[in-house]
C-alpha cells in the first residue's frame, strides 16, 4: 500500500462540517505489479451531497457505472521483465474489473497492460514516473504532469525502478 489516507468531510447530524470517515475502505493488489483503491465513487451526476452514501466500498469494476464517476489512486510496480506472466497477470485483472473492451493481440503486443475505458479520465502523476503509452505515441510522466483520456486505448508502463502513484477520475462518458 502506498501509504496514503483518505478523509471524507461532509456535514454532520448538526450540519456543521466535519470528518465523516478516515479509512480506505476498498482496495485491490497484485504483488509486484499494482495496488488500488477506489477513493470515491458516486452512482449518478451530479451528486447528492445530503444523501449519498459512500458506495466506494462497492466498485470493483474498473469503469463506473452510467451516469456515475469514480476517483481512485493506483500504485503501478515496474513492470514485469516477463511480457508473457505480465499479460497473464492483466487478464486476471481485466476479468476481475469486468472490462468492458477485449484488449487485441496487438494491443497486447504494444504492451501487456494495454486497454481501453468508455470513461473519460483525468490521471495525475503524484510519485514516481510512468509512460503513458497510445497506440502510436508514449509520453513519461512525472509528479504533477496530467492527462486526459478520452475513451482512448492506453497503457502505464513503468520502466524505473520503483513504483508509481497516480491518482485518476474516470467519469462515465458518450460513445461507449
Amino acid at each position: 500500500m502506498p501509504g496514503i489516507n483518505r478523509y471524507v468531510i461532509g456535514l454532520n447530524s448538526e450540519g456543521r462540517s466535519a470528518v465523516l470517515g478516515s479509512e480506505i475502505t476498498n482496495s485491490q493488489a497484485k504483488e509486484g505489479y499494482y495496488w488500488r483503491s477506489t477513493l470515491w465513487a458516486t452512482t449518478a451526476f451530479p451528486p447528492d451531497n445530503l444523501t449519498d452514501d459512500d458506495v466506494s466500498a462497492d466498485v470493483i469494476t474498473r469503469e463506473p457505472g452510467p451516469g456515475g464517476v469514480i476517483f481512485r489512486a493506483l500504485e503501478i510496480a515496474p513492470d514485469d521483465k516477463d511480457p508473457d506472466r505480465h499479460r497473464q497477470v492483466m487478464a486476471e485483472l481485466h476479468q476481475a474489473v469486468e472490462q468492458q473492451v477485449t484488449p487485441s493481440e496487438a494491443d497486447l503486443a504494444r504492451h501487456p497492460n494495454m486497454h481501453r475505458t468508455g470513461t473519460l479520465d483525468f490521471a495525475t502523476c503524484v510519485r514516481g514516473e510512468i509512460y503513458l503509452m497510445t497506440d502510436v505515441d508514449e509520453v513519461l510522466l512525472t509528479p504533477g504532469d496530467t492527462v486526459v483520456i478520452r475513451g482512448a486505448n492506453h497503457a502505464w508502463s513503468n520502466r524505473s525502478d520503483e513504483p508509481c502513484l497516480v491518482v485518476l477520475t474516470m467519469v462515465d462518458a458518450q460513445p461507449k
